[in-house]
């Protein structure tokens, strides 16, 4: 009975709710890092950009129908979010756009350049104040940027298309800001359905432009594709971040949400056989510790 009180407890192999949220995050990373794969298999069956982004958000805003703002207390920061969510969507399409004329990680590199931007809106928009880590961050997502756009990293007459995609980095920022400071009253689920409403209409008229939303493809395994995108990308991690991020906190959320670009670089030399030079490991590294690194956006009080 001695020896038996001796013993140690034995250890649960269990995960803490810290360890088990964080891993919910960077399981949402994952999911998010695999829309380079989705759109340019979409894209090669014949779908537009603006197409592609309609359906992923239309298809995600019908799940979300039931959580969508009501009252007049919520229709501004509803509104807000709407019309953030909005320009999320077309630059979007600027992202997909770019992926089919340059490398998958070039363009997850100027894609995770989104850290910058909402440290500069943030100070725009809510007055936050330029701290010592905003600043660092900002370098280091600067650094990562001049690397990327190297010649060692990509050609020359690849550059515009890069420079094309920083319309996405820009419109996720402003959504960051957006939902952190302006959208007191809402709930996260509330959040999440006017952001996909916005997005949705914002590529409506674009891809009525284009006229495939007047002919759809008419291919099952087109269709299966489609519902892939919108559960692994769309759905399932934007409710598995929603859920499991407010448990962690900003700072390891954003670092679990890094492992977005590292899944881009396996969607891109996996997938569509791209060598992943040095240069591309030497931006992402600099993109991860700017992640890690940024602060969280400062919540205004309401009013």
């Amino acid at each position: 009975m001695t020896e038996l009180a001796r013993r140690p407890p034995r250890l649960s192999p269990r995960l803490s709710p810290g360890a088990g949220a964080t891993l919910l995050v960077m399981l949402s990373a994952v999911g998010f890092g695999l829309v380079p794969l989705f759109g340019r298999l979409l894209a090669a069956d014949g779908l537009s950009s603006p197409t592609i982004g309609f359906l992923r958000f239309a298809f995600s805003l019908l799940v979300m129908l039931p959580f969508l703002p009501r009252g007049r207390a919520k229709l501004k920061p509803a509104l807000l979010l709407a019309g953030a969510g909005a320009t999320m969507g077309i630059g979007w399409t600027a992202y997909l756009d770019a992926l089919q004329e340059t490398s998958v990680a070039a363009v997850g590199v100027v894609y995770m350049t989104y850290p910058l931007f909402a440290v500069l809106l943030a100070r725009l928009l809510l007055g936050q104040r330029l701290g010592v880590r905003a600043l660092l961050a900002g370098g280091l997502v600067l650094a990562a940027a001049l690397i990327a756009l190297s010649p060692a990293a990509v050609p020359e007459a690849q550059v515009p298309a890069l420079l094309s995609a920083l319309p996405a980095p820009l419109a996720f920022a402003l959504v960051i800001v957006v939902l952190t400071g302006c959208t007191h009253g809402l709930t996260t689920l509330e959040k999440m359905a006017a952001g996909m409403g916005g997005a949705t209409l914002g590529l409506l008229p674009l891809a009525i432009f284009r006229g495939e939303l007047l002919s759809l493809p008419a291919d099952p395994g087109t269709w299966l594709l489609i519902a892939g995108m919108i559960g692994a990308t769309a759905i399932l991690p934007q409710l598995l971040y929603t859920f499991a991020a407010p448990r962690v906190g900003p700072s390891r959320s954003a670092m679990a949400g890094s492992l977005e670009l590292p899944t881009m670089f396996l969607v891109g030399a996996l997938g569509f056989g791209e060598p992943i030079g040095p240069a591309e490991l030497a931006a992402a590294l600099l993109i991860c510790l700017a992640v890690a690194l940024a602060p969280a956006v400062a919540v205004p009080p309401p009013g």
